[in-house]
């Protein structure tokens, strides 16, 4: 396995005597190059792979796992728990699992990733099950526990995948489909939580967004299934109805209500000059998605 996660960058080798300013313009320059290793195919036709799994485990009642440790194991974890306010899904369809627990959130757990048993344990505390996808996160690219839960999930018929930051890493041996987005060597030698850690988290964000849109989570580029759990996200919603239907902030506060805070009933509603039980109905018959919604009730 190449190890470039570990190598010295050349670029940053008198980072300690720099200026202020050209330590920020170095850390900068380095980010750049992150996006572009995205953009190359040998990412996008995996993630894009990844992305139709996770979607067909999602239409059958599976579930999404990320498993990591360290920062990929946060970056798992960060993902997942975003997904349930900004896509109105349960805490239980993504799910970001850490090697050493919620302590390992904000603290070493010493030994944690070196224990393969420990990631199959993990997944099977979850009752994990063949309609579900793992997807193991190690910017090393061998993780003892992501290679465990891997190995496990496989032998439950779960979709896997792997993602890390070498070429040849180690887990890709052991899952379905494979990123390997090699970002270099860091600023600071071996600090992943940098460009491998950046790499990571666009991805994840490009993977569950795009599995929410596919899932009619996303009406036009509004977030139609926000919950609204705080008064910022009920001032959100209604906006989102005024942008979506064209009404006014009192009117969609008025259909707010009357779907039950629910802002996608309310646009089919308003849309569809309909009632709360036909919008319901259309959106159960539609899977969620609006536009097909509005087709069936018009």
């Amino acid at each position: 396995m190449e190890n470039t996660t570990e190598a010295r960058n050349p670029a940053t080798t008198h980072i300690d005597v720099m200026s202020t300013a050209d330590i920020l313009k170095t850390i900068n320059q380095q980010d750049q190059q992150v996006p572009k290793v995205i953009a190359a195919p040998e990412v996008m036709t995996p993630l894009t792979q990844i992305v139709d799994q996770v979607v067909a485990s999602f239409r059958q009642g599976g579930r999404l796992f990320y498993i990591g440790a360290g920062t990929s194991g946060r970056l798992g974890v960060l993902d997942a728990a975003e997904c349930v306010p900004t896509f109105g899904v349960s805490p239980e369809m993504v799910q970001g699992l850490i090697a050493g627990g919620k302590r390992a959130m904000t603290e070493a757990v010493e030994g944690a990733e070196d224990s393969q048993e420990g990631g199959a344990a993990d997944l099977k505390a979850h009752a994990l099950s063949a309609k579900d996808f793992v997807v193991g996160l190690a910017a090393s690219g061998r993780t003892p526990y992501v290679i465990g839960g891997l190995d496990y999930a496989k032998s439950v018929g779960a979709g896997t995948a792997a993602l890390s930051c070498n070429h040849g890493a180690a887990i890709s041996a052991h899952a379905d489909l494979v990123i390997e987005a090699v970002v270099g060597p860091e600023v600071v030698t071996g600090s992943t939580r940098m460009k491998a850690g950046t790499v990571e988290k666009l991805l994840l964000n490009m993977l569950s967004t795009t599995a929410m849109i596919k899932l009619g989570k996303v009406y036009g580029n509004l977030m139609v299934d926000v919950k609204p759990t705080n008064i910022k996200l009920v001032d959100r919603a209604k906006r989102i109805i005024m942008a979506a239907t064209g009404v006014d902030f009192a009117t969609a506060a008025k259909y707010y209500e009357a779907a039950e805070h629910e802002p996608k009933v309310a646009i089919v509603m308003i849309d569809a000059d309909t009632d709360l039980a036909n919008a319901k109905a259309a959106l159960k018959q539609s899977d969620g998605f609006i536009a097909k919604a509005l087709k069936i009730l018009k």
